[in-house]
């Protein structure tokens, strides 16, 4: 059994605040057509000033946590903005880096680079093997990397690595972690492998050509670095951290891109997604506790680990110096001051392996919650208290004690650390241990007291009891003489007579246990009871055949497979593909039920159209 358990660094809950970097592409080609120079200039290394629109005298200054110039390096951006956050993710703690601007500011250059000058992406992604790599293997734990790699693409979210999907959904668990069913993901161990697989799919990403642009991002690029560390002893924890790389397409002015027809529609979905994620910043700097609109965007509903959640994330705003883009530059660099006041809370997410204690059924009961039950204990003890010995009240006692520290100490162990859960699980053994030991001498003393009680007693049949008497009611008199049952007179042939009576009350017991057993349910339920009459007429053999293919269907099919199946939509499929991305393979056919909107008498029908359909090929 696994438990999901919320580590905080240093023993408090710390904070994280997003750290916001700028930086300045230098000039495209020529200077502006009225010679004005940038609009836009660094004053030092976290300093920069732009131009007041208002009065051109004026300049507005602001401070980020890094600012980078014209001459700025791709190396020198990786190593002071992106490398710091990076070990987090070997903790089992997330951290984001998403790239923020203006169309034509230099985004994806940031992210993805050239072959001659890579990016952030290829230079994090190196950098994660490497750590890894100088891991020591004595250390006691081993590591393993995935990556998928998605666009969102006119608000539908696409599978880069796998071309031929379709708009996949997005879901969040009960850990409250956001991820999607049916996207793909790929174990890699070395980066030749991530290459291998990220150049041809960054080629699947939309594109396209505008008037500020010549290869314009049409859709907003996410690539996600799993790392899964796992502890090789006991209890084999196990800690997972993700690294979320983005690469977001910029806001576009139509009046100066000139779009149209599909361009501009692509501009429209671009601009209100970056437009719910400028709301999600406000909503979360307002201090008051107002929705934070995440829900209204597929874009921030997958940004919400990395603004105001649980990820070290870092924000780097590219800006042009040129006048054309002035305001778009104002925007985005007011934008990134509002985002740097955005506050994180990091946590680790680790999985432990705990030992489950099999308790008995009268444990159970007595660990349940209501008044009856109790009270029907309370009776129950109370009696045995006055019908038993002495000696079997001590053990009784100290037998009920033990069953209390059991069951406490059981409570403590789930909710503490693994040292404590060890010492706790020991002592559990030494008690039970204890339990047993009491237990057999409670059958002992049981068994001296049957013996004595035995011995006690006069011949078997000398019937020295007193008479059977009726209650006197109220019409009757007290002196009136009751009618006496007189003792049974024993025969030579009693044994014979004896056994005879034996025999016809076991054909009587076993009549009767056949009508119950015919009445009773089985532990399955209805169905495993009666077959239904459609199944009954049909051949057990082919029924069962049918079945199992259903099922692989249902553990390993895609959608399109899914979708084949009789009375099975498009929806229907996705929530498939959901809970079993959450809860892992169907069991059993009937499992299906526990899928939402799966009723009883739905799944009867689907099973029945199903089976016959393949039955009728």
């Amino acid at each position: 059994m696994a438990t999901r358990v919320a580590v905080s660094d240093g023993g408090n809950k710390k904070t994280s605040r997003v750290r916001v970097a700028v930086r300045l592409r230098p000039y495209m080609n020529k200077e502006d057509e009225k010679s004005e120079g940038p609009c836009v200039r660094g004053l030092d290394s976290q300093n920069l000033e732009i131009i007041n629109w208002r009065n051109a005298t004026e300049t507005v200054k602001y401070h980020f946590d890094v600012f980078h110039g014209e001459q700025t390096t791709q190396q020198e951006v990786f190593l002071s903005s992106v490398k710091p956050i990076l070990p987090h993710i070997f903790n089992g703690q997330n951290a984001s880096v998403f790239a923020y601007g203006p169309t034509g500011a230099g985004k994806t250059h940031t992210m993805l680079g050239s072959s001659e000058q890579p990016g952030v992406i290829p230079r994090a992604v190196r950098e994660v093997f490497k750590l890894v790599k100088a891991k020591d293997a004595s250390d006691g734990w081993d590591y393993s990397i995935g990556m998928s790699y998605l666009e969102i693409y006119n608000e539908k979210v696409l599978d880069l690595l796998s071309p031929n999907s379709q708009d996949l959904p997005i879901r969040e668990d009960k850990d409250k972690n956001i991820l999607i069913p049916g996207l793909t993901h790929m174990n890699i161990s070395k980066f030749a492998d991530f290459d291998k697989h990220f150049v041809p799919a960054t080629l699947n990403r939309t594109t396209a050509s505008t008037k500020l642009n010549q290869r314009s991002s049409r859709s907003h690029a996410i690539l996600l670095i799993k790392v899964v560390r796992t502890q090789q002893q006991l209890p084999h924890r196990q800690q997972t951290g993700k690294l979320y790389l983005v690469d977001l397409a910029g806001s576009e002015d139509n009046r100066r891109t000139g779009n149209q027809g599909i361009r501009l529609k692509e501009s429209g979905a671009i601009n209100l997604s970056l437009f719910t994620l400028s709301k999600v910043v406000d909503s979360l700097n307002s201090g008051t506790s107002v929705r934070v609109p995440y829900r209204d965007s597929k874009l921030t509903r997958l940004l919400q680990d990395s603004l105001g959640g649980s990820a070290h994330s870092v924000m780097i705003t590219n800006i042009a110096p040129e006048y054309k883009y002035y305001f778009d530059t104002f925007s985005a660099l007011n934008f990134a001051a509002k985002s740097k006041l955005i506050v994180n809370k990091p946590f680790t997410r680790e999985t432990v392996a705990v030992v489950p204690v099999k308790r008995s059924r009268e444990e159970r009961e007595t660990g349940g919650s209501g008044t009856e039950p109790q009270k029907k204990k309370h009776k129950e003890e109370k009696k045995s208290e006055h019908d038993a010995s002495p000696s079997t009240r001590n053990h009784s006692s100290s037998d009920q004690s033990l069953m209390d520290r059991l069951i406490a100490l059981e409570k403590r162990t789930m909710s503490s650390q693994d040292k404590e859960r060890l010492a706790m699980l020991k002592e559990i053994k030494e008690l039970k241990e204890k339990q047993r030991e009491l237990e057999s001498k409670a059958m002992l003393f049981s068994q001296l007291a049957g013996e004595k009680s035995i011995t006690g007693q006069e011949p078997d049949f000398e019937n020295k009891t007193t008479a059977l008497r009726r209650k006197q009611s109220d019409a009757t008199k007290p002196n009136k003489q009751q009618a006496v049952v007189q003792p049974l007179q024993v025969s030579q042939r009693q044994p014979l007579q004896q056994l005879l009576v034996v025999k016809k009350q076991s054909v009587c017991i076993k009549k009767k246990e056949e009508t119950y057993s015919d009445l009773i349910e089985s532990p399955g339920g209805k169905e495993n009871n009666t077959k239904s009459a459609w199944e009954s007429q049909l051949d057990q053999s082919m029924v069962d055949q049918s079945k199992q293919k259903i099922l692989q269907i249902l553990n390993t099919g895609c959608l399109k497979e899914l979708k084949s199946l009789q009375q099975i939509g498009d929806k229907k499929a996705k929530l498939i593909l959901g809970w079993r991305e959450i809860h892992g393979h169907f069991a059993k056919v009937e499992d299906l039920i526990q899928v939402e909107g799966m009723t009883e008498k739905r799944f009867s029908s689907f099973m029945k159209a199903n089976i016959v359909s393949a039955m009728g090929k």
